[in-house]
């Protein structure tokens, strides 16, 4: 069974905390994501050395492989966000199908300790960018291609949840059942 395509618009979770992984956006500030990335990085690196990296807990569910290729690839995504949201005034972010990328990508058949490299490296870069972030620029805009908005400040908050769920969502798929790929 193919995992099914996220079509959830989960910007509400900088409004009111996640109830499945506990994220609460009023706790944290963007000011505070570099350290935070840096953290779970160094968590997703311990996840990616899993003897039952590449199995999936359920046949709809990723394993930690295809999570922490999607992390790496998020991490990048984000960077060039916010990259361009300091270059220029309030951009539009191109499209991004997380899930085509998965499947064009073939996740599942990835090289986990390649995979950890290449998320440390991408998480490391995106929170020096982040820390370079000073002032005004985290009031800086820009907006996804179905108008949602945010700030440098908002992105940062929302970034940071997607890394922090899906460290959820590996912690909790206990049963793991069916190998990916």
């Amino acid at each position: 069974m193919d995992i099914v395509p996220d079509t959830k618009d989960w910007t509400w979770v900088l409004h009111r905390p996640c109830e499945d992984c506990g994220f609460d956006p009023q706790r944290v500030r963007g000011i505070d994501v570099a350290s935070m990335l840096r953290t779970s990085a160094a968590v997703w690196q311990q996840e990616l050395r899993r003897a039952d990296v590449r199995v999936r807990p359920r046949p709809s569910t990723w394993s930690p492989l295809e999570y922490g290729c999607h992390v790496r690839d998020v991490c990048c995504r984000f960077d060039a966000r916010l990259r361009l949201m300091l270059d220029k005034d309030d951009p539009l972010f191109e499209s991004w199908d997380q899930d085509a990328t998965a499947l064009e990508s073939r996740y599942g058949e990835q090289d986990p300790a390649v995979v950890a490299g290449e998320l440390s490296e991408a998480a490391d870069t995106l929170a020096e960018h982040f820390d370079a972030v000073i002032g005004p620029q985290w009031q800086r805009s820009g907006r996804r291609s179905d108008d949602a908005q945010f700030t440098v400040d908002s992105i940062a908050v929302y970034f940071i949840h997607d890394v922090l769920h899906h460290l959820h969502d590996v912690a909790a798929s206990t049963s793991p059942a069916i190998p990916s790929g």
